[in-house]
């Protein structure tokens, strides 16, 4: 049975210090995919290169403490790919792929665009090439579970205040339209959704205000996986009951 978890650190030296590899030494995952390492390879300890004897695998982005992904995994990969082919946004450490036997894991770190138009812009840059990647991705007639922090929350579930951030970046309609087209037409199955289609269910939360305390937060981290392994999906954690970062890790267990 697999176990996948799924963890954005905001800064691997900041989730340590909070405990996080102290916790993932007590899951037993099988994979666990991480985004925003905020590090380069110079700043990686063998801890987090290699915590607990997982195998690790990073994207290092090429600008200094931004970005960044890894997938760590109990037996070494068949093959890994680091970043998927675009060299404007591979620069930024967006991508991890790792093969297992007809198995694919894969941690993606999707742009935000919520500082401005110029990264609201890159962010539909990257979806329109990163579309195109799902779909040959797809056709591979592999298994695959791509995990991350999306950047965008899907429907109006996904979010607590979801009437006033229409015309916000990680619920504009274009990108919501966008994750609909991922799910109905490319023929991945949102995860977390097949399990719990409860409300409140969110992974981030702002740093602002009381957003934690009084769970204020958004959906935007997910398990994206063709359907064969969706179809064995058997429960579904988010977890909260430490802080390790503005997201919380969310755990999937494959049967």
């Amino acid at each position: 049975m697999p176990k996948i978890i799924s963890a954005n650190l905001n800064g691997i030296r900041s989730a340590n210090t909070k405990g996080f590899f102290k916790w993932m030494a007590l899951q037993d995952a099988d994979f666990v995919c991480v985004q925003e390492l905020k590090a380069q390879a110079p700043d990686m300890t063998p801890e987090f290169l290699n915590p607990g004897g997982y195998h690790g695998h990073f994207h290092y982005a090429e600008k200094k403490g931004y970005s960044g992904t890894g997938v760590y995994s109990k037996i070494a990969p068949d093959r890994v790919v680091i970043g998927f082919g675009s060299p404007e946004f591979d620069a930024e450490g967006r991508y991890v792929r790792c093969d297992f036997g007809n198995l694919t894991v894969i941690s993606v770190y999707c742009p935000s665009g919520s500082s401005g138009p110029e990264r609201q812009e890159a962010k539909f840059r990257f979806m329109d090439l990163f579309l195109p990647h799902l779909q040959a991705l797809h056709a591979e007639g592999r298994e695959v579970v791509i995990c991350g922090d999306w950047n965008i929350a899907h429907k109006e579930i996904d979010l607590k205040n979801w009437k006033g951030n229409k015309k916000n970046s990680g619920f504009l309609p274009e990108e919501r339209e966008w994750m609909t087209r991922i799910f109905d037409e490319v023929g991945y199955v949102d995860v977390h959704r097949g399990l719990d289609p409860r409300e409140e269910q969110y992974t981030w939360w702002s740093n602002r205000g009381q957003a934690y305390a009084k769970n204020v937060g958004w959906r935007i981290d997910y398990h994206v996986a063709t359907p064969g392994i969706a179809a064995k999906a058997t429960t579904v954690a988010i977890y909260k009951e430490e802080k390790f970062s503005d997201h919380a890790p969310l755990t999937i267990t494959y049967a």
